[in-house]
């Protein structure tokens, strides 16, 4: 394997962000951040900035340009240009999703009653984001009737979502449009006129009022219905399974829950609490019948038990009543209930099992997947009235799969398989899934998959991947974008380290707040295992990560910049404390659970200790790719920004450092089936150039 590399920024005139100190004072404590200027989204020179970054980038990247966009062109060449998913049965219709060659964009349709029925299109995505430069659909709902349809639409990625009105017998709009709302957080009521949805503050963007639309009326005639107090609590809004109810779920990540119940058929009503928030009690609830399953941590369940209740007896908490047992071994994830059957989404040892009670025998089983690491999850399942679960299974070599599972059976049938065009077959790659003992002594699963045929003697590349927040768990999942590394001779491992729940709730609890540093210490003992175990070395690893797994990225690079040949860090979290101390700035209130509110002295100086912007030292650090983009609602653009401009004055090595802005999107990247990939691919040529594989 060649180790030559193309990419050179000899001779190149290097981006310099001017120094402005802004003294930070807290605790009796003054920081100096020479950059802070940079958070002004609209001065000229920051713009400026931003433009030169890129165009460096540019001039740096131009000798792999090509390669790049063969890559591009590999990915893209994988996909199938008209694909359409597996319809699901509500009410009358099927409904499903579908893709033409040359779009870019989803197509929703529907057939009533059969699949032999003229195809209905609700959402046509291409002609909607006709002459934009960033379209996504955040959701619809449909009247009970299935006569109407809301949905919102962003146009800037910042995430405020627009509804507008469809009449799904005529094809025209309604007059009306609701700005700045929650994307799919919408919700009719049963006389198919009353709408429902949550409204974002601009400054925070934080959905914090729900409000009440009749449809064919003016927006500025809706009606408050509920205002959250407490900007620490997100909130969502959905019409409940059964029907009979609207749920507005106020959710304190880690700490606390509340439910608020509409009767759907009397939408002037009030909604009525089911369970006052309590810090410590996390609940999740699914009506059926005349009765409540209710998922909770109640009673020190810390992985969650089941219980039931019946509709008339909610408020006395007594008479809940236990179906399953809390289990210190394994994690209550979620449910989907049927008329005679109970469906379980558990994790253990990492690894999703589902979980079948048959409710009239009370007999139960799990369903087999039969590989050693891969992801289950249940589907979309609107109808009761049925014996088939749909689920979707997916592993490191086996692609999305769509399965009915006859719940009394047990029969599988798979619907459908992601298809991978080209010489794709999953028996030429090897999964494997072992654990990593860490420094304390804690076990962190591993998964890693690679070519067969690829040496595991230290020569081969690697790149490690990892998150590590806010309990969600980076499952083992297949990608076809992937295969560019995997059929060059790459080894990829996830590491599921802790501050997420593949583990259970203590997994999570055990890398958040003041134990947070258990998520880069697992991140870098499983590097140090991967390279001890021959199956990379130092040279040859990479890392990548992305918006709290940026944090980690930049965490682990000022403790062990010398374990890593490359690092990509993707809209990265990095200036934590500067941050989390201004509340002004968007979801930062609603994490003081996650990271810890600086403005409490022990959480500051804890925070203060492993801040990747902070914590920028004069020393040696690896090659380093930084993407952001400019309409970041998640992580603001000038974070990343920041860092790369600190770094560029104090790291003291002649690797490179480049930054790329995407100038027209946000957290998620550029939006479009195909144009998505154009970010991927950039990476992938940064980290295979450095690992010398020039084609």
């Amino acid at each position: 394997m060649s180790t030559r590399q193309l990419m050179n920024h000899e001779g190149i005139a290097t981006p310099i962000a001017k120094e402005q100190a802004k003294e930070l004072s807290i605790h009796g404590h003054t920081r100096i951040d020479n950059y802070y200027w940079l958070n002004e989204r609209e001065n000229p020179e920051v713009i400026d900035y931003l433009n030169a970054e890129n165009a460096y980038l540019d001039q740096v990247m131009a000798p792999i340009k090509p390669f790049e966009e063969q890559l591009f062109e590999e990915m893209k060449g994988r996909i199938k240009k008209q694909d359409e998913s597996v319809p699901v049965k509500e009410g009358n219709y099927f409904y499903y999703v579908r893709f033409i060659e040359g779009g870019e964009y989803p197509i929703y349709c529907r057939k009533k009653e059969n699949l032999d029925a003229p195809e209905e299109i609700l959402l046509d995505g291409n002609k909607l984001a006709k002459n934009k430069s960033y379209f996504n659909i955040g959701g619809y709902e449909i009247t009970d009737n299935e006569e109407i349809m809301a949905y919102g639409v962003d146009t800037i990625s910042r995430r405020n979502y627009t509804v507008s009105f469809k009449n799904l017998q005529t094809g025209k709009l309604y007059k009306e449009k609701i700005k700045n709302t929650e994307g799919g957080s919408y919700a009719w009521a049963s006389d198919n006129k009353t709408f429902f949805y949550i409204k974002r503050d601009q400054q925070t963007l934080l959905g914090y009022q729900v409000w009440r639309h009749t449809l064919g009326t003016d927006v500025k005639e809706d009606v408050l219905v509920y205002e959250e107090q407490d900007n620490q609590f997100y909130m969502g809004l959905y019409r409940m399974k059964s029907k009979k109810y609207i749920a507005i779920v106020s959710d304190h990540n880690g700490v606390s829950t509340e439910y608020r119940l509409l009767d759907a058929t009397k939408p002037i009503g009030d909604f009525k609490v089911f369970s006052e928030r309590e810090r410590g009690h996390e609940y999740g609830i699914e009506h059926f019948q005349d009765k409540f399953y209710i998922r909770t941590n109640r009673d020190k369940a810390t992985n969650f038990k089941l219980m039931e209740v019946k509709e008339t007896d909610v408020a006395n908490k007594t008479q809940w009543k236990d179906v399953i047992a809390h289990r210190k071994d394994v994690f209550l994830e979620t449910l989907e209930v049927f008329n005679n059957h109970l469906v379980i989404q558990e994790r253990k040892e990492g690894l999703i099992e589902l979980r079948v009670i048959n409710q009239t025998t009370k007999e139960e089983h799990y369903i087999d997947f039969g590989e050693p690491a891969y992801d289950a999850y249940i589907g979309a399942n609107p109808e009761f009235n049925t014996n088939v679960l749909r689920f979707i299974y997916t592993s490191l070599t086996t692609p999305n799969s769509t399965f009915d599972y006859n719940l009394d059976t047990q029969t599988k049938d798979l619907k459908k398989e992601q298809a991978i065009i080209g010489d794709f077959n999953k028996n030429n790659y090897v999964s494997e899934r072992v654990f990593v003992v860490a420094r304390d002594g804690a076990r962190i699963p591993l998964s890693i998959v690679y070519r067969k045929g690829t040496q595991l003697d230290g020569s081969a590349p690697l790149l490690q991947y990892s998150y590590g927040s806010y309990g969600y768990s980076t499952d083992a999942t297949f990608s076809s974008v992937r295969l560019s590394l995997l059929d060059r001779g790459f080894v990829y491992a996830i590491a599921h380290i802790r501050g997420g729940q593949e583990m259970g709730r203590e997994w999570y609890d055990n890398g958040k707040m003041f134990k947070k540093k258990n998520t880069f210490n697992d991140f870098v003992d499983c590097s140090e295992f991967l390279i001890a175990n021959k199956y990379c070395s130092s040279s040859k690893l990479f890392a990548m990560g992305g918006s709290a797994g940026g944090l980690l990225m930049g965490a682990i690079i000022n403790l062990k910049p010398e374990l890593y040949r490359g690092i990509v860090a993707s809209v990265p979290f990095v200036d934590v404390v500067t941050t989390m101390l201004d509340e002004s700035i968007p979801l930062t209130t609603g994490e003081f659970e996650e990271w810890g509110n600086p403005k409490n002295k022990d959480s500051y100086e804890y925070m203060l200790s492993y801040s990747p912007y902070d914590n920028v030292e004069p020393k040696a650090y690896p090659n380093l790719l930084v993407t952001t983009g400019l309409h970041d609602s998640q992580v603001q653009y000038f974070e990343p920004a920041k860092w790369v401009a600190k770094l560029r004055t104090l790291k003291t090595d002649s690797n490179l450092l480049l930054m790329y802005i995407d100038m027209e999107a946000g957290h998620g990247g550029a939006s479009g089936r195909f144009a998505s990939l154009k970010l991927i691919a950039k990476e992938y040529a940064f980290i295979l150039d450095l690992a010398g594989i020039l084609s």
